[in-house]
């Protein structure tokens, strides 16, 4: 599929597939399309193929390795909002905030280690303040990045009272091992968010929910997901011709 996909334009009937389906789940649970937010997660695939789904109309595209993404960003439009989506190291932050002008949210902020470094690099290099996600690990899987909900409201603390260039702006999670999320991954995401907001003082409106990936993104939708991180169905199958590094 991603082989021919640049030629015979499937990424770009799949992306308008993914959007109606959206508008379904969003009809279903009483919500309305454009309060969900789609990343096109486009990790191993070739920039023709994201130029395909941009020229389709799409303009936020996520990524995993810092890498990967330092080198597509300067070949595509400067209006795409970039989502990092994967496992940040410290010492990937600044290639990552000085290679990506257009870098509109980090979803995997998972300690006070990551968002202090990323607080750093923001006011170093005097960008506008950075979104962010907290990512919550609701499957209680050690293979899993992520915070414990037990820690997400010290965390979402941290970042909106200790971390100026930071913008907390909700949680994130992945689910479980074979990306497919149960309910309650989801609902344990939901009510992190009820007590985050609850200390924050905020309404839970103002806090994303990004939750639900290729498998799972109607559910997701369907329990409060404001953003889902969809790839293989958009994409096609991912393409690992070699190990990648973050």
């Amino acid at each position: 599929m991603a082989s021919s996909a640049a030629i015979d334009g499937v990424a770009a009937a799949a992306l308008r597939s993914v959007m109606q389906r959206v508008q379904l789940a969003a009809q279903k649970s009483g919500r309305v399309a454009h309060e969900i937010r789609v990343v096109a997660v486009s990790k191993t695939k070739p920039v023709s193929v994201l130029r395909q789904v941009y020229d389709a109309g799409h303009r936020c595209f996520g990524e995993n390795y810092v890498q990967e993404l330092v080198e597509k960003a300067p070949q595509l439009p400067e209006d795409i909002e970039w989502h990092f989506i994967g496992n940040l190291q410290s010492n990937k932050v600044k290639p990552l905030l000085t290679g990506v002008p257009n870098l509109a949210m980090v979803e995997s902020v998972d300690d006070e280690k990551i968002a202090n470094r990323l607080d750093n690099v923001v006011a170093s290099i005097g960008r506008k303040p950075l979104k962010v996600l907290l990512q919550v690990n609701t499957s209680g899987e050690e293979s899993k990045s992520g915070v414990e909900p037990s820690g997400c409201v010290e965390l979402a603390k941290h970042v909106s009272l200790g971390c100026p260039n930071l913008e907390f702006c909700g949680l994130m999670t992945i689910g479980m091992l074979d990306y497919t999320s149960t309910p309650e991954n989801f609902k344990t995401l939901a009510n992190c968010r009820t007590e985050v907001c609850k200390a924050l003082g905020i309404p839970e409106e103002q806090c994303e929910l990004s939750m639900g990936m290729s498998a799972d993104f109607e559910l997701a939708i369907e329990l409060g997901s404001t953003n889902v991180r969809i790839g293989s169905t958009i994409f096609g199958a991912r393409e690992y011709p070699k190990k990648q590094s973050n």
